[in-house]
């Protein structure tokens, strides 16, 4: 038995056996009213040791003011107390004698005077029910010294965060991070999470994601995701702190990094700045795995030198990449109630990969292969600068402007040697291809909305006009030499530069008006929507003229200049109701679009127009708290982009050309969602299904022809009867026993799609079926040691309506196990293994690995310093094997990754907070 399982039983046999050896307890009680004797549903009921104030455990009362708070526990006496917002702290000293404790009727009384409003600020609990927003008291959940938020938040209860850090509570994702109620560096999740500190936290609130206009009208939110506000400290919210780090390690990588922060009240600045050659952001702080790289990706946990930093993405896809990143963020609130969100970002990412693809092309009548090898190295600096200002100019009248800016320059040059074979092994076709762009890139968008509100029954009327314009402007020169092979070989070369300009132009406005038929909760709305899309598309291709010298030569049948306009109309009625259980609205109304494009060098133009049925639904319905059930169907359109109208073959892969055609239909599509999820307080158990699902008519889908030559030429037609329908659910349970805790987590996920597709021109449908169940773990033993194993196994299904298709199965298995260890003291170490196998993988292509990262921390210098020393794909058997089952092909994959290296470097921590009386101190 290796020793990584042997450590996990052995641990998990002694907190099973800890378990046994505590006091099993449940007390059971009714919270009434003492004036009214009417039921508290949703008080706050928990239990803390007489020593030093640990919570042991807690609960919420039901709707009827019962509540059942069951634990576990060595202790033999502890103290209960009941909070309730409006009412006096009720306090009792309980004797764990018994396993069943049956408490009188206990009786609240209000808050009365300045007294119990200080009572109720110095006992908090744990956790507060505030209608749709969950409070969690920070200082109630234990967690190591100079743990992050993310560490937090892991063990608040139904909340999950993934090895990526993204977040999500009773199943629904967090889409949105604030710091004291303002955006932390944009609305990216993990630059907060990763680099505040738990020490400065009050309190962590959970509640459904609202817009900006929805907040200022009391409107209730369509939407399922999370926000997530982390409410700092009030003697932490003056003050500066920060954090840096510098590491060097072999193989000449290196990764340094640094974030600052300076908090006054209700204004906030925030820098950062990093520079690195690992695929990493460099913004994370975390002790033990931070710096190393990423690892992950498809089904191989592989590196795809790519991340992102406050919803931009950087970096250069697969391979290894260089990157400097640095930005600046800033926040303030004034007298007036203006309010000022700022940031700026700046990002250099340099990429290398080469990758190696072995493909087999599926045709009606048989299948020939294609392997092939190509060469990227990419260049990209990208600069965003995106505000938010928003000015209330009385408690009925606010204005929001949002303006955001980007620019990006990029130098990309990659080269392909590709060919194609017969079943036999006969070569068909071989080509060479050497591809270098400049290019650039600018868009702004903005957006701006006046909201006014009338009297309090919730009245509003709300203009909002959104804009965005880009311009991409770019410069490809293209060498290409391709051998056909066969009855009449040929030889064909192509010295080309293409000078291409596009611009989209997007400009849309609404006016939304709201009439309460009953104040605060049956509301008319009536909506009218516009929206207009302009693009133009001018590509120009010249020839090597051999005579001058110069590309000078213009290929007027590869050349195009398009025009396309798609503008629509929807005049929309709605009636929404806002119950305290029972939530819905149906907004529905009439799309006018019309779809018009021009094409000025080869002379085509075509229009088209459309009348569809609009419709925007929800309904929510909360059956108790911790329970609830969620729907919503909605119907939406899309416009073919340029490319996909542009009748023009580009011909960047002689082997592979694509032509867009003019006469394209919009896409019309019907999508539905629903969930179901249930966290029960009592057993600190959780459990969520969700499904969701669409069915497309006119989708766009591409059409292949493949000549003698085995030359593929590819354009768009629109199908019907396209649908997908996705679902899982998961269940979770903490079982924790003083200080030490265990949670588990099953989950399963499926996926069915149906596809319409053709092959050679043969129209044909695809199944794919996936199923996807997987099980994780967490034990903590008293912040010393916590171990983390996990599992999850994907089946995939791909079945043809075509006979002489063969049906694909195929499996990826991955196993992961992260143990971290705090003890001795001062000694902070870490290990990550993650073994992945994949079946059907072509001969010549790695079918698993062992990915094991390893590191190793020291504190120094009173704490505020770490020495570490980590070591990346220990086994050096990192691999980024893929496979890929489309419509018409089977494909494996292999790319650039990291090898195996080491690394030393050291971090170092400044604060000058509140009542922290350190100084500042520079590294």
């Amino acid at each position: 038995m290796n020793k990584p399982l042997s450590l996990l039983l052995l641990i998990l046999a002694s907190f099973f056996s800890g378990q046994l050896s505590a006091q099993e307890f449940e007390i059971k009680g009714n919270i009434v009213d003492k004036i009214d004797k009417t039921p508290l549903e949703s008080a706050t009921v928990y239990l803390q040791t007489i020593k030093d104030s640990t919570l042991i455990t807690y609960t919420i009362s039901d709707n009827k003011g019962r509540f059942e708070l069951a634990g576990r526990t060595q202790q033999k006496e502890a103290n209960l107390f009941i909070t309730f917002t409006g009412f006096k702290v009720y306090q009792q000293k309980i004797t764990l004698d018994k396993s069943v404790i049956t408490l009188p009727e206990i009786a609240m009384e209000l808050a009365t005077d300045e007294l119990d409003a200080v009572q109720l600020t110095a006992i908090k609990a744990p956790i507060t029910v505030k209608k749709d927003t969950l409070e969690f008291n920070a200082d109630s959940f234990k967690a190591r010294p100079d743990a992050t938020v993310e560490d937090l938040i892991k063990k608040l209860p139904g909340v999950e965060v993934d090895s990526d850090g993204k977040i999500k509570v009773n199943g629904k994702e967090v889409n949105k991070i604030l710091v004291n109620g303002k955006p932390f560096f944009g609305n990216d999740p993990k630059i907060a999470t990763k680099n505040l500190t738990k020490e400065i936290v009050d309190k962590i609130q959970v509640t459904t994601t609202k817009s900006d206009s929805e907040e200022f009208t009391g409107k209730e939110s369509t939407s399922e995701n999370q926000t997530i506000n982390i409410e700092l400290k009030e003697d932490q919210n003056k003050g500066f702190f920060g954090r840096a780090t510098v590491s060097g390690g072999t193989d000449e990588r290196y990764a340094m990094s640094g974030i600052g922060n300076y908090f006054n009240d209700k204004q906030r600045v925030s820098v950062l700045a990093s520079k690195n050659n690992i695929n990493s952001s460099g913004f994370s702080f975390d002790e033990i795995y931070d710096m190393m790289g990423s690892a992950g990706g498809g089904v191989s946990w592989s590196d795809n030198g790519s991340f992102s930093i406050g919803g931009q993405q950087f970096g250069g896809g697969q391979g290894i990449t260089t990157s400097s990143n640095a930005g600046a963020s800033f926040v303030d609130e004034y007298e007036d109630k203006t309010e000022i969100a700022a940031d700026y970002f700046f990002s250099r990412a340099d990429s290398e990969n080469e990758n190696r693809v072995e493909r087999e092309n599926i045709l009606p009548d048989g299948s020939f292969f294609t392997n092939s090898r190509s060469t990227f190295l990419n260049r990209n600096d990208n600069h965003r600068a995106n505000a938010n200002l928003q000015f209330e100019i009385d408690s009925t009248f606010k204005v929001i402007f949002r303006p955001n800016f980007q620019f990006s320059e990029g130098e990309n040059f990659s080269s392909r040697n590709e060919e194609s074979l017969e079943d036999d092994g006969t070569v068909i076709n071989r080509g060479e291809s050497q591809n270098q762009t400049d290019s650039e890139r600018r868009n702004f968008r903005s957006n701006l909305y006046v909201i006014k509100k009338f009297g309090s029954k919730g009245a509003y009327i709300q203009v909002g006009a959104d804009g965005n314009f880009i311009n991409n402007t770019s410069e490809n020169f293209l060498n290409t030499t391709n051998e056909i092979f066969g009855t009449i070989p040929s030889i064909e070369t192509r010295d080309q530069l293409t000078d291409s300009e596009s611009r989209q132009n997007t400009i849309s406005a609404n006016v939304e008006y709201r009439i309460p038929l009953k104040a605060k909760k049956i509301f008319l709305d009536l909506e009218y929507r516009f929206s207009n899309r302009r693009e133009r598309n001018d590509r120009r291709v010249f020839d090597f003229d051999n005579t001058n010298n110069a590309y000078d030569d213009f290929n007027e049948s590869l050349s195009s200049d398009l025009k396309v306009n798609f503008q629509t109309h929807s005049p929309r009625i709605g009636i929404n109701y806002s119950g305290e259980k029972l939530r819905f609205g149906v907004t529905t109304g009439l799309l006018f679009s019309e779809l018009e494009n021009e094409e000025f060098i080869q002379n085509t133009t075509v229009r088209s127009t459309f009348t569809d049925i609009n419709i925007n639904s929800y309904a929510r319905y909360t059956i108790k708290q911790g329970m609830s059930v969620y729907f919503n169907y909605n119907t939406r359109t899309q416009a073919p982009s340029a490319q996909q109208l542009q009748p023009v073959a580009n011909v960047s892969n002689p082997l592979n050309i694509t032509v867009g055609n003019p006469n394209l239909n919009r896409e019309f599509n019907h999508d539905f969602y629903a969930n179901f999820n249930n966290y029960d307080f009592k057993s600190k158990s959780g459990f969520f299904i969700w499904m969701n699902g669409g069915l497309t008519n006119d989708r766009i889908v591409p059409l292949s022809v493949i000549d003698e030559n085995r030359i593929r030429t590819t354009t768009y037609t629109n199908v019907d009867g396209i649908y997908r329908i996705n679902g899982g659910g998961s269940f979770s349970k903490t079982i924790k026993k003083d200080s030490t805790s265990l949670r588990y987590r099953v989950g399963l996920y499926t996926n069915i799609n149906k596809e319409i597709n053709f092959t050679n021109g043969v129209e044909f449908s695809t199944k794919r079926n996936t199923i996807t169940p997987s099980m994780s773990l967490t034990y903590n033993y008293k912040e010393l040691i916590e171990i983390e194993p996990n599992y999850y196994v994907g089946f995939n299904t791909t079945r043809y309506s075509l006979d002489n298709f063969d049906n694909e199965t195929f499996q990826t298995h991955t196993a992961g196990l992260k143990t971290t260890t705090y003890w001795p003291k001062k000694i902070v170490f870490g290990n990550d293994l993650r073994y992945t196998y994949r079946t059907n993988v072509a001969p010549g292509f790695e079918r698993s690995s062992l990915f094991w990262n390893m590191s190793l921390g020291v504190k120094i210098l009173n704490d505020k310093g770490t020495i570490k020393l980590t070591a990346y794909d220990l086994l050096d058997q990192n691999i980024n094997t893929r496979r890929s089952i489309t419509a018409d092909f089977i494909q494996d994959s292999q790319s650039t990754v990291l090898q195996r290296y080491f690394m030393l470097g050291f971090t170092y921590k400044l604060s000058k907070v509140g009542g922290n009386k350190n100084s500042f101190e520079m590294f």
